[in-house]
């Protein structure tokens, strides 16, 4: 059986600290598997850059030039992490039997990616990432995480119980993902919708090399309300619930006032009526603001927008290289090298044979 061509997809977002180290690792690792056979030795790594700030892009361009296992590819702006991951894994489903998506800080266990290959091997289609624990996360993190997973799947969402981004899926997964078309793309819910024959590999995750984590409250309230609204409306059914319930207290409540007008025990004040007025506001405004969430949702979809811009992609289009005078005749477009400057090779004919 021909070895499968892999390609490994790391979304980077301002991540100079951490990145030359964990290109040696991953590097490393692949090319390992290569000497021993796991995989073809046509497979790749593939850097995404998400409209970073800082120099990640000219670490990804350099490393680039060394040698053709790292490639590169250039977002015109940022695009959030969803986005960007999508962005590899669909350029390179182009060239590879089966891509693994993991995050740039390597908290994720690279050297599971073995048993990823074996279980690819083996028939399955998609390979989740499982953290066995979460003794890394503090004491809020792991909790509010936990309580995310539950509160989905008491919702009736499909998800892979303490399951990131760290996941193998085949080519054949990434074109019927592909087929999914709405903007609010919710991977960890997306994926496992596919039904394709699945399994799970259990790890310990660990710490992060350096940097610092681009996930912070406020993007995990965003990402976690995001996964929600998309896949479920029970938050809306619930707002209703809470108004029925609210519409029938307010009846007892009001054939009670009315018993004791009617005994002559009524006693006038403020207290019970600002308290309801502010308590059915509040609901009102709760309920608003929930319904406008899925209406922003909708709105976005009907526009069509793509999700990301390409600027640069050294993976498809070929890798920077110094050629002399007499290879030019392999250059893509009209780029020269008499000063010696940097162009692009022409590395399709390569990337054919692997299709």
């Amino acid at each position: 059986m021909k070895e499968p061509v892999l390609v490994v997809v790391v979304p980077c977002f301002n991540e100079e600290e951490v990145l030359p180290e964990a290109i040696r690792q991953l590097k490393g690792l692949v090319t390992a598997m290569i000497q021993k056979g796991d995989i073809s030795s046509e497979s790749r790594i593939l850097l995404v850059d998400d409209g970073s700030k800082d120099n990640t892009w000219e670490i990804i361009y350099k490393e680039s030039i060394h040698g053709d296992m790292i490639r590169g590819l250039k977002l015109a702006r940022n695009v959030g992490h969803q986005n960007a991951l999508l962005a590899g894994l669909f350029s390179a489903k182009s060239m590879a039997d089966c891509v693994i998506s993991i995050d740039a800080d390597l908290q994720d266990d690279i050297e599971v990616m073995r048993e990823f290959i074996a279980k690819f091997k083996d028939g399955y289609q998609v390979v989740y990432g499982v953290r066995e624990k979460r003794d890394t996360d503090s004491f809020f993190k792991r909790t509010t995480a936990e309580g995310f997973y539950k509160l989905m799947k008491k919702m009736g969402v499909k998800l892979v119980y303490n399951h990131a981004d760290y996941r193998l899926m085949s080519k054949r997964a990434i074109e019927e993902l592909e087929r999914y078309q709405e903007s609010n793309l919710f991977l960890r819910g997306i994926v496992p919708l596919i039904g394709y024959k699945s399994t799970s590999v259990f790890y310990d995750r660990k710490e992060r090399l350096a940097g610092e984590t681009k996930y912070p409250l406020k993007k995990m309230l965003a990402f976690a309300l995001d996964g929600m609204t998309s896949f479920s409306v029970t938050p809306i059914r619930f707002v209703l619930l809470i108004g029925c319930i609210s519409f029938f207290v307010s009846l007892a409540f009001g054939a009670y006032f009315f018993a004791l007008k009617f005994f002559g025990n009524t006693e006038t004040g403020w207290t019970s009526l600002i308290t309801s007025i502010w308590l059915i506001g509040g609901l009102q405004l709760i309920g608003l603001g929930l319904i406008g969430e899925y209406i922003g949702k909708i709105y976005k979809e009907t526009k069509r927008r793509p999700k990301y811009t390409i600027d640069i992609d050294l993976f498809n289009l070929g890798r920077p290289a110094v050629l002399d005078d007499s290879a030019t005749s392999n250059v893509v477009g009209n780029f020269t090298n008499h000063n010696g400057q940097e162009i692009y090779m022409n590395d399709r004919r390569k990337q054919s044979e692997t299709n």
